[in-house]
């Protein structure tokens, strides 16, 4: 009996091989990344999908909007907005990113993404994986970049999470061996774990940064982990001028509230999983995962979006329009930099700064008692127009 389940496994486990060995091809035959400059037009897709995702991405969509009226207008810009990414939709097809959403966002060239929700365990959907994840793997966006600054405490890191292998790679497709026995799989490649590290470096380079963190676990997760670390170590030897030292996960979460130690980080580059803890743990320090922006970056597309979940019990309370968008909005400030208007970006960087840090003549509370995300837009636009 026990060789039965066994072969089932393998046969299973060789169909996931296949799989990864035929993303490794596709890494290997990529091109350059995009010139936006010698674009006719950028088309900037808009995707807010569920719970608050809709009403806090429509009010980013208004601010990028503002600040791309010029460029809107000759045609050198234009928006997309692209609807069907919803829990509903996404279960009625049981695709965690449906076809007809996925055709649409690769007529794109970058995407502002509201929330989605994933399933768990109870809840009224089938077990169809994050949106997010499919995302990333479909439009091969294998850099996530979340930038954390509190200026006051020192801190101002840069994290480059590799996000489409690692723990989430396959995160549907493990095995149940039997009732007593399931098995997940962890997935790191040598193209993979390079164009990370190489982003993390080039980043480093441009911005004058002197030092990159390499997070892992590869005292004991020995062969992924430690092919991860390796080839961090092979990249360095690349860039003279920056230091690459590098930490276990379990410290590093430790280091980063240690007030003497967090100021020296700089530059830190993680597995998938480790990124996504690490990430989370580092917004707390500028008030929490939703006053923090994400980007997505691949070689074809880019994916911009708010940090936090889709919270339909807000939605379920009425009370979505007085969800906070900043994250989101931080997301656009990102989009912006991205695409060639760095000006622009730090107008609108700035302007949040003033309005949720400095003068905060309105808050958002999530409930009747702050401002609409509407509200609060128009005062982010305000203040912009002061600047």
């Amino acid at each position: 009996m026990n060789e039965e389940i066994i072969a089932k496994a393998k046969e299973h486990f060789g169909e996931v091989l296949k799989e990864q060995l035929a993303r490794v091809e596709r890494m290997k035959a990529e091109k350059d990344f995009v010139d936006y400059e010698k674009l006719d037009q950028i088309i900037i897709g808009v995707c807010g999908g569920d719970g608050i995702g809709p009403a806090i991405t429509a009010q980013a969509q208004r601010i990028l909007e503002f600040l791309l009226a010029d460029e809107v207008k000759s045609g050198k810009v234009k928006f997309n907005v692209i609807e069907g990414c919803t829990i509903e939709h996404r279960a009625e097809v049981n695709q965690a990113l449906p076809d007809d959403v996925l055709a649409e966002l690769k007529k794109c060239h970058v995407i502002l993404k509201g929330p989605t929700t994933t399933p768990r365990a109870g809840d009224p959907w089938p077990n169809i994986e994050s949106a997010n994840v499919a995302m990333r793997k479909a439009l091969d966006l294998f850099a996530n970049v979340r930038p954390v600054k509190v200026p006051e405490q020192g801190i101002d890191w840069t994290f480059y999470r590799e996000n489409t292998e690692g723990g989430y790679a396959v995160g549907s497709k493990g095995v149940h061996v039997n009732d007593d026995l399931a098995v997940d799989f962890v997935v790191t490649t040598q193209e993979g774990s390079e164009r990370i590290a190489r982003a993390a470096f080039e980043y480093a380079k441009k911005a004058g940064k002197t030092r990159v963190t390499c997070v892992t676990k590869a005292n004991v997760v020995k062969t992924t982990d430690g092919k991860f670390l390796n080839i961090c170590q092979e990249v360095a030897k690349d860039y003279p001028g920056i230091e690459l030292d590098d930490w276990y996960i379990d410290i590093m979460t430790a280091k980063l509230v240690d007030p003497k130690r967090r100021t020296q980080f700089q530059v830190l580059v993680l597995p998938n999983l480790y990124g996504d803890i690490l990430t989370d743990e580092a917004a707390e320090f500028q008030g929490g995962v939703g006053t923090a922006g994400s980007a997505n970056i691949g070689k074809r597309y880019a994916m911009f979006e708010a940090i936090h979940g889709s919270a339909p019990r807000m939605v379920q309370e009425g009370r979505d329009k007085y969800a906070d968008p900043c994250s989101i909005i931080r997301a656009a400030v990102m989009l912006l930099e991205h695409i060639g208007y760095a000006d622009r970006a730090k107008k609108l960087e700035r302007a949040l700064d003033i309005c949720m840090y400095e003068e905060k003549k309105l808050t958002i509370t999530g409930r009747d008692t702050g401002a609409t995300s509407a509200e609060f837009a128009d005062y982010i636009m305000e203040t912009m127009q002061k600047l």
